[in-house]
């Protein structure tokens, strides 16, 4: 081949590749309807800025030393954690699979062959067949160029499937991390409830040990001294009872935290904390807060880079092939320069007949993306749901503390004029006996309150999205093409989802 076939040959493949076009709609992240405020934030007390979440370590706005370390061991031996990290570093691996699309294929090898031919084979009855020796050295060179973009969409769709899955990986540390305060503290209000039931145990032995002498002295009847003991062992037995569902939540919290059951252990230390004031900021902000909702989007990102990959099917395969090497007969020879051999040239491929098969595949990819909107739209709708949750659960039981603390105060005012009327004669043990249930049932619903507001108020900072931000995550994720041209970076609002560009 002359020098001026080369020259045209590699004038030809440039013109290709520069005129090259990315077939397929450009991505627009999908509208979703974001309300303008929070319909439970109505009277709801505003944190200054000093009050803010902390980025990362949101935990720690509940200055509770010991569910700071427990929460420092989730992201490192919770199996869960352990498994979303693996599939990111698989995400980030094909990535780098689909990457190497865009380069050439080159292949070297040597083959030995000794062989001979039929007597039998040739133009006449017989020929005279001989042993001869292949010597080979072959180097092979193919490069499919991308004209029409499927690489360049194939990379787009797996790096936007590894930022799903690095969002994903964050939306699993989150979501056990805020089951872990969930445990955590449902364990210490169980605590605070045992320590009521022993104090009150305590409480109704004195009861029992004044009736036993007003009885000695004929004062009390049998049946008042048996009320009394029914009463200690009732409560006696409702203190015993809370050490199932807490022995259950500390196995819960060993799981979180990848230590086994039975070796794991909390002292215990009954709850006392009251909710922090929580920033919940704009509805719009959500979605920049929540790694669910990234990932989600970021599925979205993919699936409609699918579409230009299927509609790039529609084009013609062209296919820059080379091949060159050395071969000979004689070993001797084998690497001189007249064994050499070369041979250079592109192929077109286009597929003619095939049923229908792309246009299913590109109506799959098509329907594949508008269930990943429906999807993403939906998660969207769900943040919302669950910080309207946990807004309304926080300021409504606060109320509900206010006013049952106010019950407590009345019940133990009640009991102690009963008690009293009773050693006075004026009213029957059983009056004080229904006086005692009342007020440790007021205080037992108060402890369940306060844990119940502790509770939501960990499902609030995991609705908001923990310490995490969107804006970060992009910069850290670290699973961007670092070759990616500008008009690539900064995507622009095409036609639509369905429209080739």
């Amino acid at each position: 081949m002359s020098h001026h076939h080369y020259k045209v040959i590699l004038i030809s493949t440039i013109l290709l590749v520069f005129t090259a076009c990315t077939v397929g709609p450009d991505y627009v992240r999908p509208a979703t309807d974001v309300p303008p405020s929070y319909k439970e934030s109505e009277g709801w007390k505003k944190a200054q800025p000093r009050d803010g979440v902390a980025k990362g370590p949101w935990w720690e706005i509940f200055n509770d030393p010991l569910l700071n370390e427990l929460e420092e061991r989730v992201g490192v031996s919770n199996q869960n954690v352990a498994v979303a990290e693996a599939q990111y570093h698989q995400a980030r691996a094909l990535v780098q699979a689909v990457r190497a699309g865009y380069f050439p294929k080159i292949t070297a090898g040597a083959s030995v062959t000794r062989s001979r031919g039929s007597s039998h084979v040739g133009s006449g009855s017989f020929t005279s067949a001989g042993t001869t020796n292949d010597f080979l050295l072959p180097v092979d060179f193919s490069w499919e160029l991308d004209i029409w973009g499927k690489v360049r969409r194939s990379v787009e769709a797996s790096q936007a499937s590894a930022e799903a899955s690095a969002a994903n990986l964050e939306a699993v540390r989150l979501s056990m991390q805020a089951e872990l305060a969930v445990d955590y503290f449902a364990l210490r209000s169980l605590d605070a409830q045992k320590e009521l039931l022993d104090a009150t145990a305590a409480a109704y032995e004195k009861s029992l040990q004044l009736t036993k002498n007003r009885y000695n002295s004929g004062i009390a009847s049998r049946g008042d001294v048996l009320l009394a003991e029914t009463q200690v062992n009732t409560t006696q037995a409702q203190a015993i009872d809370t050490s199932v569902q807490r022995a259950q939540l500390e196995h819960a919290i060993a799981l979180l935290v990848g230590t086994a059951a039975s070796v794991f252990s909390l002292k215990i230390a009954p709850l006392t904390a009251l909710p922090p004031a929580i920033p919940v900021g704009v509805p719009s902000e959500l979605l920049e807060r929540r790694p669910d909702i990234a990932s989600s989007e970021r599925s979205v990102a993919a699936a409609n880079a699918q579409i230009g990959v299927a509609m790039a099917a529609y084009y013609p395969t062209v296919t820059l092939s080379a091949s060159g090497g050395f071969e000979s007969s004689q070993f001797s020879k084998w690497l001189t320069w007249p064994s050499r051999f070369w041979s250079v040239g592109p192929s077109v491929l286009e597929t003619v007949v095939e049923g229908g098969l792309r246009r299913a595949q590109t109506e799959e990819a098509r329907a594949a993306y508008d269930a990943s909107v429906a999807s993403y739209r939906q998660t969207v709708l769900t943040a919302f749901q669950e910080v309207e949750d946990n807004l309304a659960a926080l300021r409504i039981l606060e109320d509900e503390a206010r006013v049952q603390d106010e019950a407590v105060k009345a019940a133990t005012q009640a009991l102690a004029v009963t008690t009293n009327q009773y050693k006075a004669g004026t009213v029957s043990y059983i009056d004080v006996i229904v006086t005692q249930a009342l007020a440790l049932n007021n205080e037992r619903t108060l402890i369940t309150i306060q844990g119940r507001r502790m509770v939501a108020a960990a499902l609030l900072i995991k609705a908001l999205g923990g310490g995490w931000n969107e804006a970060e995550f992009l910069t850290t994720a670290n699973v961007k093409d670092e070759d990616r041209s500008a008009d690539q970076a900064d995507r622009t609002v095409s036609e639509g989802p369905h429209s080739p560009h």
